[in-house]
């Protein structure tokens, strides 16, 4: 039996300068643009709430 983690990797694009990024699909605290500064996504408790533009999901 093969058990494949549920969440992933994935590529955003900040909406302010257009800066791509990486982040966590479950991201445990805030993550900003290292660029400008603007949030990006933020922890929910589960899922990461996205507040960028999602590129692709990376497996």
């Amino acid at each position: 039996m093969k058990t494949e983690p549920d969440s992933k990797f994935i590529k955003v694009r900040c909406v302010k300068c257009k800066n791509e990024q990486v982040v966590f699909g479950k991201a445990s605290s805030k993550v900003s643009c290292l660029v400008c500064g603007k949030d990006m996504a933020e922890p929910t408790g589960g899922k990461t709430k996205v507040k960028a533009r999602i590129l692709e999901v990376l497996e």
